[in-house]
């Protein structure tokens, strides 16, 4: 029998729990920085409104529906054909960004460790040595593969309930510092000041791509997590809920970064490194700053953990309903696998320099890291998304996800928005940005 969510609560921070982590905190303010400030941050609200929100609405129905992972589920309500593998990107998807979001997960145990001793290295030397980030990798991997084996009531939602409010609470702690920072309000003009002319294709890209990750959506966490409700499940609070509870943090990290950056007097555009290079001058500009500092890197790698779990959980369940493994043979199989995908990754922030370099002309993007992170986090999560919602609207058919939706809840007026949505201006805008970034 299909394990379920104990309560809605539960269901609510579980699932905020995957989309909240490294991709609210560490990605979206480098991201912000890398694609021109708050234009940015004005077409990633718009992105997460019109498109993310429907679209987490849309794996909800295809979970709930048919209680399955997604290459089951979608074989479930389209026997035979060969939409099944739209839910085999998914997992795909969730599996490769597993293999370097592991990577940078590893860094907030590694710094948990130097705050406590007082010696916070260079983030870019931190990052250039092997044994540290390979190390810290491992650890971090063994932990969610630890917690994926309990399964989802003694693991999953057990430590979500618990983490993320404390999470949220830290957060708003750091703004206040931040804000009191000299010069830290030039931070938040550059925050919250969009310069339009600075909009290109690219912009739109990376706005998506970064809801898409933020949200989990695109990589078959929400269809999985969605099989795990109940009937009597309001599909469309917890999924407001969600999005609400993801992009607040995403926007409050941003207020605690670009403030301490132009406080210190920082270049935004510092990749992926940017929230190691920037928090613990902040922390240890407060009294007893290395034990807070500490307390947020452990919180932070706590919301690194909980995304982790739902990526393993991903390919795990696919496994476990599909193969009929058992759920400790398919945790050790993975994560294996994970752990050696992840290599390229760990040794791309300058330990090596072959694949710190790499450059194969995608984007602009260099160094095996970012390539993965714009192919799996960018684009095959849009992709992915983009035919759950052709899927969705025309071949299951918008009417029959929406009546999914309608169990539990009042779906009565915002039915024909979603539908029409879904649809029809998903599907396009999804294309006609995928479509830009070759003309751009």
């Amino acid at each position: 029998m299909r394990s379920n969510w104990k309560s809605s609560l539960g269901f609510v921070l579980a699932t905020s729990g995957a989309a909240v982590g490294l991709g609210n905190i560490q990605r979206f303010p480098y991201i912000v920085s890398e694609a021109g400030g708050a234009g940015f941050v004005f077409i990633y609200l718009l992105c997460v409104l019109l498109i993310g929100v429907p679209l987490v609405l849309v794996e909800f129905s295809i979970g709930r529906h048919t209680q399955r992972n997604p290459v089951c589920a979608i074989e479930r309500i389209r026997p035979g054909s060969r939409w099944k593998w739209v839910g085999g990107l998914g997992i795909l998807t969730a599996f490769c960004i597993l293999s370097y979001y592991s990577v940078i997960a590893g860094w907030t145990i590694g710094y948990i460790v130097q705050m406590l001793t007082g010696k916070v290295e260079d983030i870019h030397a931190f990052s250039a040595d092997p044994l540290k980030v390979m190390g810290y990798m491992l650890l971090f991997v063994g932990i969610v593969m630890a917690v994926v084996r309990k399964g989802i009531h003694k693991g999953i939602e057990r430590w979500s309930k618990i983490l993320m409010p404390i999470l949220a609470v830290l957060l708003v702690g750091l703004i206040v510092q931040a804000l009191t920072l000299p010069n830290a309000w030039e931070g938040v003009k550059y925050y919250l000041d969009p310069d339009f002319s600075e909009i290109t294709g690219r912009t739109v890209l990376l706005a998506l791509g970064q809801a898409f990750f933020s949200l989990c959506v695109g990589e078959a966490v929400l269809v999985t997590y969605g099989s795990y409700a109940g009937r009597s499940e309001n599909l469309i609070r917890s999924g407001v809920s969600i999005a609400i509870f993801d992009t607040a943090i995403a926007f409050l990290a941003g207020l605690v970064i670009f403030p301490a950056l132009f406080a210190f007097g920082k270049a935004p555009a510092q990749g992926v490194g940017l929230t190691f290079a920037v928090l613990p001058d902040v922390f240890l500009q407060m009294p007893g700053g290395s034990v807070f500092g500490a307390l947020f890197f452990v919180l932070l790698a706590f919301a690194a953990i909980t995304t982790g779990i739902a990526l393993l959980e991903i390919p795990v369940i696919y496994f476990v309903d599909s193969k009929k493994w058992s759920r400790n043979k398919a945790v050790w199989i993975v994560g294996i696998a994970s752990v050696i995908l992840s290599i390229p990754s760990a040794l791309s922030h300058g330990a090596s320099k072959g694949l710190t370099e790499l450059d194969f002309g995608i984007a602009e993007f260099k160094g095996f890291y970012n390539i993965m992170d714009f192919v799996w986090g960018n684009l095959a999560m849009v992709i992915t998304g983009g035919l759950l919602a052709v899927f969705t609207g025309w071949v299951w058919g918008a009417k029959n996800a929406a009546d999914e939706l309608s169990i539990g809840s009042n779906f009565k007026h915002l039915k024909p928005i979603w539908i029409g949505l879904v649809k029809y201006v998903i599907p396009v805008a999804i294309l006609l940005i995928l479509l830009g970034i070759f003309i751009v």
